[in-house]
This record gives structure tokens, sequence and C-alpha cells, in this order.
């Protein structure tokens, strides 16, 4: 390839009106193809085409199927919701700063605030023993599973029945996680069955990682579970349809992919480890977030309250200095878990557990006001035979 083809960042950022982060922000995502400047390996080059590509998005007038098709990946938004907003890089859950919620709230106050209660505990049914499975993930699917197959349909049900149905599903699925049926706050019963003591600092720390991750205005699981509740479904079934989604390596196993990350670093070197990434068109995961171009909040507040493990902190750093993108909550969550020895899945276990109570809010919203949610295909299949 010509010398043309490949521009420097400052030239790339001219091109498309930028921040630096942002156009690291492009690389990570895999929308902007780099290699190492030969003339300065420091440096990193970027592909012109990818640029004017990108550029050209910019500009251009679309038509309205072309914004509806765009609208599916972090696009314009697609449904009305007075639940959570992200707004100037801030995250809020009904008008109030979850950074500030994660200060002194519980994962059962927040999911109250997330459904529209009026913050009054309410009182659970009983529940039967959890599934018998060897692993959290398993346990999880068997619980909403079991209650999805016999819960009755959400649809037209009173806001109070579905208020404690929803408290008892958030205690079935944190009974799953735990493998026994426990009492007391959901982030001190984890704190005990992954040997912490309850309410010591590894409880607190499970505390505001359960509030900043509660909800996150309309990601893939919860639109899941919006459109399981727009057929009438209950709401475990509704869980349930948020669960699956979360359980792609995209989603809720991004953490997994940021373990990876990490081990190639530990191996080879946090810069190499970079470079290697970035030269192959690779994304960084656990940094940088499409949503939170200056930093994400969620990552900033729980990373300032506890020391992460001397490798990530360096890997952390080396992405910083390399690429301006700084950490997000996977990185963040996953930081935490490594720091106080959770298991190995409890990055996973500890998304749906929150993750959940932003799932029910959301089916509660739509079987109130929403109607089925069906959209059309643009079909591309072969021609439509002759009838």
């Amino acid at each position: 390839m010509t010398s043309t083809d490949w521009i420097a960042a400052e030239e790339a950022r001219d091109r498309l009106g930028v921040r630096p982060q942002t156009l690291y922000a492009y690389v990570s995502r895999g929308r902007v193809s780099t290699r190492p400047d030969p003339h300065d390996p420091r440096r990193s080059l970027y592909r012109a085409a990818d640029i004017a590509a990108l550029a050209e998005r910019k500009q251009r007038s679309r038509k309205l199927s072309d914004v509806a098709a765009g609208a599916i990946s972090w696009g314009e938004p697609v449904l009305s919701s007075a639940i959570t907003t992200v707004s100037g890089g801030r995250l809020y859950y009904r008008g109030r700063d979850a950074v500030r919620l994660a200060e002194t709230e519980t994962l059962e106050s927040v999911a109250r605030l997330l459904r529209g209660g009026h913050g009054a505990a309410l009182k659970r049914t009983d529940r039967p023993k959890p599934p018998d499975a060897p692993d959290m993930r398993t346990r999880a699917f068997l619980a909403l599973a079991r209650r999805a197959a016999v819960d009755a349909p959400a649809l037209g049900r009173a806001p109070l029945a579905l208020a404690v149905e929803a408290a008892t599903l958030l205690d079935v699925l944190t009974d799953a996680i735990a493998g026994e049926v426990g009492g007391g706050a959901i982030h001190n019963r984890l704190a005990f069955a992954w040997g912490l003591g309850p309410g010591g600092p590894g409880a607190d720390l499970i505390r505001r990682i359960l509030v900043l991750v509660a909800d996150h205005e309309l990601n893939a699981s919860a639109f899941a579970a919006r459109v399981a509740a727009s057929t009438g479904a209950s709401l475990s079934a509704s869980a349930l349809a948020g669960l699956s989604t979360l359980s792609g390596p995209r989603h809720g196993g991004a953490t997994a992919a940021v373990r990876n990350f990490a081990a190639e670093a530990a191996q080879a070197g946090p810069r190499e480890a970079i470079q290697g990434r970035l030269t192959d068109e690779r994304s960084l995961p656990g940094f940088g977030h499409n949503l939170y171009p200056d930093g994400d909040p969620r990552a900033a507040a729980l990373l300032e309250r506890f020391e992460p493990p001397a490798a990530l902190a360096r890997l952390s750093d080396a992405v910083l200095a390399a690429t301006g993108l700084p950490p997000n909550v996977d990185f963040a969550l996953m930081a935490a878990c490594e720091a106080f020895r959770l298991p190995a899945d409890a990055p996973f276990a500890l998304f749906a557990v929150a993750r959940c109570a932003g799932w029910i809010a959301h089916a509660i919203e739509q079987g109130q006001g929403g109607g089925l949610i069906r959209p059309r295909a643009r079909y591309t299949g072969p021609e439509p035979e002759a009838s």
C-alpha cells in the first residue's frame, strides 16, 4: 500500500473532527485499522479508507430505514423509557446519579427505585431450595426457568402483586447464585457465600457493584427482557430472556475477554499485548465505552474503593498511555473480583443478580404502556417466486 493509504493520528482526528479518545474508541471497536509507523514504532498510522468511511457516515443524510437500522447498533433511542439514561457522561436511575446512589443504597432499594416504587420494603413470598447444580451460572438459569414455566403472565396484573413478585425474583436468583436460601441484604448474602464477612470491605464493594450495574439504559439484555414482556410474558420469563442475552461474550461475558487480555499482558508484557491487538485490529476489552467518551464513571467509582492487583494496574496504565482509553466497568468488575479472590464466575454472577433488577423494571414498564415489540426485517434473500 502507498503511504497515502495510512495517515497519522493528527490528520485522522482532523478529518473526523474528533478528540483523541474518540479516535482510539473507533480503533478499539474495530472500525478503524491501525499499523505501527515504520519511521517511529511508538506511533500508529490509521487506514485512510476507514477514516473516510466514518467521515462520510457522519455527514450524509440517511433515509428513515437506514436510521432505523443504524439504531440497532449504538444508535438513536428506539423506545421511550423513564427508567435509566446516560447524560453528560453520567448514569442516572430515574433522574438520580447512580454513582451517588452507590455511596449509600442497596440493590434492593435501587430495584424499587428502578421499577417506580415508593421505597417501602416489600414482604417476599416463601422460596424453594435453589436448584442442585455445581456452578452458579447453571443454578441461575435453572432457577429462572423453573419460575418461568409456571408463573402467571404479567399483563394485566396489579402493580402491588408485580412488585412483590419482583422482589421475590431477586431473592430467587440470589439464592441460586449463593447456593442456599438466605435472608438479609443481597450483598451480604453473596459476600458470605464467597467467603467474605458480611458488613466488611468486600461486602461493601459488592454492594457498590450491584448498585452501579443494576441497569444501563436499553442495553441488549434489557431490550430482550422488554421484547418478552411485550408479549405479556411473566416477569420471570422476561428475566430469563435477559439472562440468556447477558450470557453472550459481547455482553455479560465481556469480563472473560478482559481476563484473556490480562493474561496476554502478563505473558508478553502490557505494551506488547496492546500493540499486538491494535496491529491485528482487535479490541482492547475492558477499556473505553461508547456512551462514556471521557471515561466510565462506574469504573472510576469502583476503582477508587480498592487496590487492583499490580499486574492489572500496570495494564490499565499502559492502555491509557498508549491509547487514551480509561478502564470501563468490565475491567473494574474483573479487577475487584481478582482483588478479593472471588470465584472465577463471580463477575457474571454479580452482573446477573444486579441486572435482574433492571430487567424486571423494564418488563414492568413495557407491560404498563408499551405494545408488542415487532420490528420489520429488511429482506436480503432470493427474490420471492411468483405466486
